[in-house]
């Protein structure tokens, strides 16, 4: 049958009932399986696989790729690890890849690391697709869309088309819309990726990752890299992780639809500049955006006029905690530039909408201004 995307929230990764045991088992804490004669059974070592883990893979598989019966998902222990893991099973010494220069922070470490393996590392910009201008003879392009912090869009389909034609593998990094805003998969990419710390999980209590293929050799790579690597997700993470997505469509819609309200209120102000939202129609991207996203994200990045005035906001708002990370269920909101790694302006915020009532955000972020001005 065709379920809507609550209900497939609430199921995914559900084992068959049976009777007098829970709906969503507990999590498997083992080392090791009893392991008599030869190893052919799914669990033989904590390190390889857990049932914890096949639960929750299955539940974001089914999320990725509604109704997709080839699709694989190889979890993390972090959003890093699951971006290393693509990175670093598919490049090697003489390939090149694309990354965009205008990416999450921790990919200039990334860039580090895989130059000192002799990878050539290519940058553009995620606006206005880019990184088409330097894509030839790459051996993987990795997308970030919509970009962290500055919300750029690219669209994945006419990038995935370019790299067939170089030969070139595409991952994208799903983060800020997570599978019940963007399917990168459906939009033809080999891989999406992405952190389970933000918004999927969205409690800001696990920090966890993923990536999703349908091609079973990639998953395989990315599964041995885990296994060489030991970036292995907690079997209590795990568990977590697949107890919160059944909220996942109730929280992204809340908040998707406050973030939007939140935008459109301050795109009115004449003291807030640079103000980026993809779900905005006047935005940029929204074109784009609106062709390949079903929801457009909880985060809204915006501009005040120096440093001092986005800190005094930030310490004036009631309703928002002044913290890194976003798609949590509570408010946070930045000044991005105090990390020092990306290209933004010293009054730069990134403001991550929580699931409080919009008119009550909406409000604490009006005051909060006009306190400052």
């Amino acid at each position: 049958m065709t379920w809507g995307e609550g209900t497939r929230a609430v199921r995914a990764g559900l084992p068959e009932p049976r009777a007098y045991e829970p709906t969503l088992p507990g999590p498997v804490f083992a080392a090791h399986y009893h392991l008599p004669g030869e190893p052919s059974g799914p669990y033989t070592y904590g390190r390889d696989e857990n049932p914890t883990w096949t639960h929750l893979e299955r539940a974001i598989g089914e999320l990725e790729v509604p109704g997709g019966t080839d699709v694989e998902t190889v979890v993390f222990a972090s959003g890093m690890a699951a971006i290393s893991s693509v990175l670093f099973s598919q490049l090697k010494t003489g390939d090149a890849v694309v990354l965009p220069a205008d990416g999450y922070q921790a990919l200039a470490l990334v860039r580090e690391q895989l130059a000192a393996y002799g990878i050539e590392v290519r940058t553009a910009p995620t606006g206005g697709d880019a990184q088409l201008s330097v894509l030839g003879g790459a051996r993987l392009l990795w997308i970030e869309t919509p970009s962290n912090p500055g919300l750029d869009v690219c669209d994945v389909r006419r990038l995935v088309a370019a790299a067939r034609e170089e030969g070139a593998l595409v991952a994208v990094d799903n983060t800020l819309a997570t599978p019940l805003g963007q399917r990168p998969l459906e939009l033809g990419a080999d891989f999406s990726v992405a952190s389970g710390t933000k918004g999927l999980t969205g409690h800001g209590d696990i920090l966890l990752g993923h990536v999703a293929c349908r091609d079973a050799s990639l998953a395989g790579s990315v599964r041995r890299w885990r296994k060489i690597a030991g970036a292995i997700p907690g079997p209590m993470e795990a568990w977590l992780a697949h107890r919160s997505l059944a909220t996942l469509q109730l929280r992204v819609d809340r908040q998707c639809a406050t973030a939007l309200a939140l935008a459109e209120a301050l795109a009115a102000r004449t003291d807030v500049s640079g103000l980026r939202y993809p779900g905005l129609a006047g935005d940029p991207s929204h074109k784009v955006a609106a062709g390949q996203m079903r929801r457009f994200g909880s985060v809204v990045s915006f501009v005040l006029p120096d440093r001092a005035r986005a800190e005094r906001f930030l310490e004036a708002l009631r309703l928002v905690d002044d913290a890194t990370s976003f798609g949590g269920v509570r408010s946070t909101a930045e000044r991005r530039g105090r990390w020092g790694g990306d290209a933004v302006p010293e009054g730069f915020v990134r403001f991550s909408v929580g699931a409080e009532d919009a008119e009550d955000l909406v409000a604490d972020v009006l005051r909060a201004l006009d306190e400052v001005r």
